[in-house]
């Protein structure tokens, strides 16, 4: 999803396709995954208060895991970012376990150190920040000091891809 293009049909496309192979797999199985490391994040709305869910690209990092509000190289931020940023507490799930997280706004030097290793894993992915005319905003999660781990198999209706 290098071109402009690309990007905006795989927009349109792989949110729904996202949703329909976690529908099909109860949760199990991401099409992201496939392409690169990829997460379910599930975080409280800035405005709503309500559970919202969103299939992520990542950057593991030992225990932490990385992830850029890139929202395809739209203008625009995408609204998980504002929901970290008003509620920093989370759900993941990756690599098959759900675990709550703290989200951290990354900034300064730490940020542009993450981008030699974000583009290591998805080249030229600084272009979607060129492209939108924005910050993107970059955020470490960590493990959350209460909360703890969880199987995957273990149901739970707020773990994320639980339908």
């Amino acid at each position: 999803m290098r071109t402009r293009p690309a990007r905006a049909v795989a927009r349109v496309l792989l949110p729904p396709a996202e949703r329909l192979v976690r529908l099909a797999s109860r949760g199990r199985w991401q099409l992201s995954s496939a392409l690169v490391p990829s997460l379910t994040l599930r975080t409280t709305g800035a405005r709503s208060g309500l559970p919202r869910e969103t299939v992520l690209m990542c950057l593991p990092r030992g225990e932490e895991l990385v992830v850029v509000g890139s929202n395809f190289g739209d203008a625009r931020h995408p609204a998980w970012t504002a929901n970290l940023l008003a509620h920093p507490e989370a759900l993941i799930r990756h690599r098959g376990r759900v675990r709550r997280v703290t989200a951290a706004l990354v900034v300064g030097a730490e940020r542009e150190s993450l981008w030699d290793e974000l583009e290591e894993q998805w080249p030229e992915y600084r272009a979607y920040e060129r492209d939108s005319g924005r910050e993107l905003r970059i955020f470490r999660l960590s493990p959350a000091a209460r909360g703890g781990e969880r199987g995957a198999a273990e149901g739970d209706a707020h773990e994320p891809g639980a339908e």
